[in-house]
């Protein structure tokens, strides 16, 4: 029913006062200024009662709904006309209450892990980054196999340009067959590959490393593997990026990508700054996610808080599969690298699947989850839409089109000025 109408605020702030402001998107369910209506606030948690706002009278078809939302959860304001006695329906609406820590942070769409032509995939870099734009995603990062220069081409090709795609560096480092770990440096200022390939002094340090290692249940066979795994994790944080453990139960040549022996110590150490809780597989595949979500919460039962995200690990745009299905909402104040990586490093992000035909499902902190999926239904489809026209200028552009740029610079802003009229003043 809400996507009929305009309503804003959408998000407010729990324990005060808000006005939610209802218009109908076209005549057919006009708020009629003639007729008095009625508004039944009920919470969704019960805390806080269930309220009756009666003897609202719309102005110019607006109507507007005063209530003091008392706690965090979500609203549902059900608007009847009053016709004598007799009740007549006129829709359904949903806000939420956050509390003022979430409150100031905005929702932000990635992909943490991408892969263009430069490696295994199949578009360059720059297109990588434009179809994300269509897809409605808010940031991106191409990080291709063993190469760090793909993403700055991505950055690069969009320089000076105004759109509001944030595009940033990054690499999948893995070091097999001797170590099947994936790690990927999302954001960091240098590629941590090359200083793999120099030898040394990479190779002195993993073995004083390896040395230092306490037994802990890791077999003997294991400790170089994770001693280059704790290095390539503080390398990445020692170039300001995010350190992602990436994909452990991937299923490749009859076994899982990653040793239990190592994931346990992953687990029980938590070197990384993220876990990829949802990984870029196949639906044929979807056991590989379903034991890592496991994985997840059975860690979070022994009391350990594990930041997660979901990446999309496409090798291909225009495929039809795996570019879309998963990604991460990052709660953070702005889309700048500093507030993404501290809200990713913070726990304050969910992964999200959203595989074609099937209903959206956000996975993390339970808190995050049930606001997530209100904005999955209510905010970000909204979002999105504003998104889809950008990303194909961002595609003209790579192709070429000197008007592109012009036409971008007019698109500019307008899913930030969507945003701010979502949340309460």
């Amino acid at each position: 029913m809400s996507c009929h109408y305009d309503v804003w605020p959408r998000v407010v702030r729990a324990g005060g006062e808000g006005t939610v402001s209802l218009r109908a998107r076209s005549p057919h369910g006009r708020f009629d200024d003639a007729a008095e209506y009625e508004a039944t606030i009920v919470p969704m948690e019960g805390i806080g009662g269930r309220t009756v706002r009666a003897g609202l009278r719309p102005v110019a078809g607006c109507l507007r709904i005063p209530h003091t939302f008392a706690a965090e959860q979500e609203y549902a304001l059900a608007v009847a006309r009053c016709d004598g006695e007799a009740r007549v329906p006129a829709g359904e609406f949903r806000v939420y209450a956050v509390g003022p820590d979430l409150f100031a942070r905005r929702p932000f769409k990635g992909d943490l892990h991408l892969h263009s032509s430069e490696s295994d995939g199949r578009e360059s870099p720059a297109w990588v980054a434009a179809a994300c734009r269509r897809i409605g995603l808010d940031f991106m990062a191409v990080t291709d196999h063993w190469k760090y220069a793909p993403s700055l081409d991505a950055i690069a090709a969009f320089a000076g340009t105004p759109i509001d795609l944030r595009i940033f560096p990054g690499e999948e480092v893995h070091q097999e067959p001797d170590n099947p770990v994936h790690i990927v440096n999302f954001g960091g200022a240098h590629g941590i590959c090359p200083l793999i390939r120099a030898g040394e002094p990479y190779l002195s340090e993993v073995r004083a490393i390896a040395e230092g290692l306490g037994a802990d249940g890791l077999p003997p066979e294991l400790r170089f593997a994770y001693a280059q795994c704790l290095w390539t994790y503080r390398s990445i944080r020692a170039a300001g990026g995010v350190a992602i453990f990436a994909h452990p139960y991937w299923i490749w040549r009859a076994q899982y990508n990653v040793p239990e022996a190592l994931i346990a110590r992953h687990f029980a150490d938590q070197p990384f700054d993220a876990f990829e809780l949802l990984g870029g597989f196949h639906r044929y595949e979807t056991e590989s996610n379903l034991l890592q979500l496991a994985r997840y919460h059975d860690e979070c039962g022994r009391g350990r808080r594990i930041p997660v995200v979901g990446s999309s690990d496409s090798h291909g745009c225009e495929r039809g599969e795996l570019f879309g299905w998963y990604w991460t909402v990052v709660f953070a104040p702005t889309a700048e690298f500093a507030d993404l990586a501290a809200a990713i490093r913070g726990a304050h992000a969910v992964a999200v699947e959203a595989l074609p035909g099937e209903t959206r499902r956000a996975h993390g902190p339970f808190r995050l989850v049930k606001y997530a999926h209100f904005l999955l239904r209510e905010v970000l489809p909204l979002h999105d839409a504003l998104c889809v026209e950008e990303g194909r200028l961002m595609l003209d552009h790579v192709a070429g089109d000197p008007a592109a740029a012009a036409a971008l610079g007019r698109l500019q802003g307008r899913t930030r000025r969507l945003m701010d009229s979502l949340w309460q003043a």
